[in-house]
């Protein structure tokens, strides 16, 4: 269940305080330096142990990880207590299942014991947390460590590492992403955090909203959704009655590999959600009436590149355009979510905006026409590196059914904080990265540590455009419009963009101004070049004289 922070509701698990996230909803932990070192070295003893598939060790490491999370966060109630403060999440572990707690298993020395406790008493333990949802995800999960050296080494690692920052799940996965040689085959890329971030706040979402990710991975959408709305609406949160359809029904993600379903359902669950609506389901393949229009807000980023069997697909997704390619397929699947006013703020490849075939202008045509197009927000072409180069954009709309677009945003981001590279390294304090930068960063040992929000200066502008284009977007409607097409912003009337054949590439309709020069006469040059050889050539005859 999903607890609003510094609250004593009885009997009603929380996220737990080193899971605090700062006001501006994400610490900036990326994998790199020493942990990165340590995972690294994990994965190789995951390797030489004889797991050699790759997602068996994302999943392996998962479980582990969890188990660990787990019992810090009863050793933070078990803290509470100490101290006389009753803790606001439930307890996991309860006296008869104290010797299930990871550092319990840590004691066991010998590796046959303890992985035998793990297979037949830990696993059916987790089983049995949260609700029936997330006991369902759990009923397919099954150990694989299967050598009990392994399992020592590879628990004596993950027990050595630290977190700056508690919610890592996402983050781990990205980086073991990266590791795989064939990552990014089906379009599979985890966003990065700042990016969702981004698009959260763009969309805002409330309590009484209904969320969904239609291709959630490890519910990094769906998990920034939830931080931003509790922190947002605290108040609102206190509400018994709002707290529990929000509980149900406020976040909702599907994803048809069921490793990241696990994974996913694990994320939210330590995020405070006992019963994560997390689905196995192809979303392209029909879904129930009761997901169709049912959604206020979609948050996504769906595989790019890929292509499905007709005979697999949703047959009112054809009614709108007739295409295999999946990011075509998604957007019209977002609007068969959403409900009349919904909107969506989701990643598209590039191509999305310009592709020349039939179905892409259709569905371009559909989203100006008959669909109100908000904003096209360009990324730059190295957000998704290491994994890929591609270029993509976030696509803004709302779903009206009627039209309404009488003129679109566009924005280019040059600059997110990060170098572009294959490195990624940030370009700026972790305070300062991400579309909500603030004066320092947050203790994260203190829930109640709320630094105030910075502006950037110009030179830090040049490298994080993220919360220009956050102010900027909220005066989309107004000043916006009187920027210069020669601006990093400015907005295009609907009617230019028919007229150009339905294109949403910003370079479209971007001026740029070219600095003029004064040049020469090419007949002066050629004339100066025939005098300069008239002279080298008498230099010449004068000099032969000489030596004659």
């Amino acid at each position: 269940m999903f607890t609003p922070p510094n609250c004593a509701f009885s009997n009603t698990p929380a996220r737990p305080i080193e899971s605090a996230s700062t006001s501006t909803v994400t610490l900036y932990s990326m994998i790199t330096g020493a942990l990165k070192s340590q995972v690294d070295k994990i994965w190789d003893t995951f390797w030489s142990g004889g797991i050699s598939n790759p997602i068996t060790v994302i999943e392996q490491f998962t479980y582990l990880l969890f188990m660990k999370q787990l019992d810090d966060r009863q050793a933070n109630n078990d803290f509470q207590r100490s101290i006389g403060v009753e803790p606001s999440t439930a307890d996991i572990f309860d006296t008869d299942h104290q010797r299930l707690r990871w550092r319990n298993l840590m004691e066991v020395s010998d590796g046959t014991q303890r992985r035998e406790l793990i297979v037949s008493e830990v696993f059916p333990f987790l089983r049995t947390l949260g609700g029936t949802g997330f006991g369902q995800h759990m009923s397919n999960a099954n150990f694989g460590v299967e050598s009990p050296a392994t399992l020592i080494s590879v628990m004596r690692q993950v027990n050595d590492l630290s977190f700056a920052n508690k919610d890592i799940t996402g983050d781990l996965y990205e980086y073991m992403l990266s590791k795989i040689a064939t990552s990014g085959t089906n379009g599979q890329f985890r966003t990065p955090s700042h990016i969702i971030d981004l698009m959260v706040e763009l969309m805002r979402p409330s309590p009484t909203q209904r969320v969904i990710d239609p291709a959630a991975g490890t519910a990094g959408f769906l998990v920034a959704a939830a931080e931003w709305t509790r922190t947002r609406h605290e108040d609102e949160l206190y509400d018994a009655r709002l707290r529990a359809l929000y509980e149900a029904s406020g976040l909702t993600g599907f994803d048809f590999d069921s490793t990241m379903v696990r994974i996913a359902a694990m994320n939210m669950f330590m995020h405070g959600f006992e019963n994560p609506n997390i689905s196995y389901r192809d979303s392209l393949q029909q879904i129930p009436d009761e997901d169709r229009e049912a959604f206020d807000l979609v948050l996504a980023n769906p595989p790019f590149a890929g292509s499905i069997d007709e005979t697999n697909l949703d047959p009112s997704l054809a009614g709108l355009i007739t295409s295999k390619k999946t990011e075509l397929l998604f957007l019209t699947r977002f609007l068969t979510l959403l409900k009349p006013g919904g909107r969506p703020a989701v990643i598209v490849p590039e191509g999305v905006l310009f592709g020349s075939t039939k179905a892409h202008k259709q569905l371009r045509k559909h989203l100006l026409d008959d669909q109100r197009l908000d904003a096209v927000i360009k990324l730059p072409s190295g957000t998704f590196k290491p994994y890929s180069g591609v270029s993509t954009a976030i696509l803004c709309f709302t779903r009206t059914d009627r039209g309404a677009t009488d003129d679109v945003w566009f924005y280019e981001i040059t600059a997110d904080g990060f170098s572009l590279d294959d490195k990624r390294t940030p370009l700026l304090g972790t305070h300062l990265l991400g579309p909500t930068p603030t004066v320092q960063d947050k203790n994260p040992e203190d829930p109640d540590d709320h630094p105030d929000p910075a502006t950037l200066t110009e030179e830090q502008h040049k490298a994080n455009n993220l919360p220009d284009v956050l102010a900027r977007w909220n005066q989309r409607t107004t000043s916006e419009r009187a920027r210069a097409r020669t601006e990093q912003s400015f907005t295009v009337p609907a009617e230019e963009i028919r007229a150009a054949d339905y294109d949403f590439s910003m370079n479209r309709y971007k001026e740029i101004i070219l600095d003029v020069e004064e040049t020469r006469d090419p007949l002066d040059i050629l004339a100066e070049i025939k005098a300069l050889d008239r002279e080298i050539a008498e230099g010449l005859s004068a000099l032969e004289d000489m030596l004659k």
